[in-house]
């Protein structure tokens, strides 16, 4: 079982750590305002994705999946979603002691992967290659469920740490700025791509 569980969590750390919208508008946000206070964007990311596990372990979302219109939708409420996060975290000017700058807040994060069609990808993809040996299929689902959202809490906090970092290191504001416009940009293209090529 442990070797099925390590499957399980490998599988998860490469397809929801590796750079895609969450992970990226994370460190924006840590490098942006700093972990403390990425912290409620990053609890709103994780309540997300828990509702996209769920479904995945449920096999709801592999209905949505199924419909192409329904697939269509979310794809493209998602990159509107993400443009705007982005737009967020772009205009962000808290480094600079601007007390009423608008940061990425848990609402913003739920929404993002509520909407994320990637996030539900993922799960799928999860939950398809996982075969925990277990007692019911209803244990080995929890067992499965469970570590997938125990390293995707891991993977997530490692990218507003990552962020947060930046934060810390970089006392020059203009850089900072740079920093934030640079991560904004990047998810901006990453949408594109998402929406137009893949």
């Amino acid at each position: 079982m442990f070797e099925a569980l390590l499957s399980v969590a490998i599988t998860t750390a490469v397809l929801l750590g590796s750079p895609g919208p969450a992970p990226l508008a994370l460190a924006a946000a840590g490098a942006s305002q700093g972990v403390k206070k990425g912290f409620p964007f990053l609890a709103g990311i994780l309540a997300g994705l828990l509702v996209a596990v769920i479904c995945a372990a449920t096999g709801v979302a592999g209905l949505l999946v199924s419909q192409p219109q329904v697939t269509l939708v979310l794809k493209w409420l998602a990159a509107a979603y993400l443009i705007y996060v982005a737009y967020k975290i772009a205009a962000n000017n808290s480094a600079l002691g601007n007390t009423g700058a608008q940061l990425p807040s848990f609402k913003d994060g739920f929404i993002l992967n509520l909407l994320n069609p990637k996030a539900y990808a993922a799960c799928i993809a999860i939950f398809a290659t996982a075969s925990v040996p277990a007692g019911s299929n209803l244990v080995a689902t929890l067992l499965a469920a469970s570590v997938c959202y125990v390293v995707a809490i891991v993977v997530d906090t490692m990218w507003l740490a990552l962020g947060g970092v930046i934060f810390k290191t970089l006392n020059d504001e203009t850089i900072l700025k740079r920093i934030r416009m640079g991560f904004a940009l990047v998810l901006v293209v990453l949408v594109l791509y998402g929406l137009f090529v893949v």
